[in-house]
C-alpha cells in the first residue's frame, strides 16, 4: 500500500478537496493508498514514510520525498494530467 501526504497552508480546506479527488481516482484505478493531510508547517522536520507528497503550497527544500503540485485540483486546469502523474509515481 502506498502512502500519500497532501499538504496545504492550513491542512484543512484545500488538502481535503485534493485528498478526496486523489482517493476517488485511486479507488477507480485499483491503487491501494493511505492518504494523510497536514499543514505545511507540520512538515518542516520532514515527511518520512510517505511515497508521495501532493502540495497546494510551496514545499520546504529539505523534503526529499517526490512531490507533485496539487494546484490543478484547485484551479481545475490540468487535473487529469496531474492524476495520471500521481498514478505513474505510485506505480513506479
Amino acid at each position: 500500500m502506498k502512502r500519500i501526504l497532501v499538504i496545504c497552508g492550513t491542512g484543512i480546506a484545500t488538502s481535503t478537496v485534493v485528498a478526496q479527488k486523489i482517493k476517488e481516482y485511486c479507488i477507480a484505478h485499483n491503487i491501494e493508498v493511505t492518504i494523510d493531510q497536514k499543514k505545511v508547517m507540520e512538515i518542516l522536520s520532514g515527511v518520512e514514510g510517505y511515497d508521495l507528497v501532493v502540495s497546494t503550497t510551496q514545499v520546504p527544500s529539505n523534503v526529499q520525498t517526490p512531490t507533485i503540485s496539487g494546484l490543478p485540483f484547485i484551479t481545475g486546469v490540468g487535473v487529469e494530467e496531474t492524476l495520471k502523474e500521481i498514478e505513474s509515481k505510485l506505480r513506479s
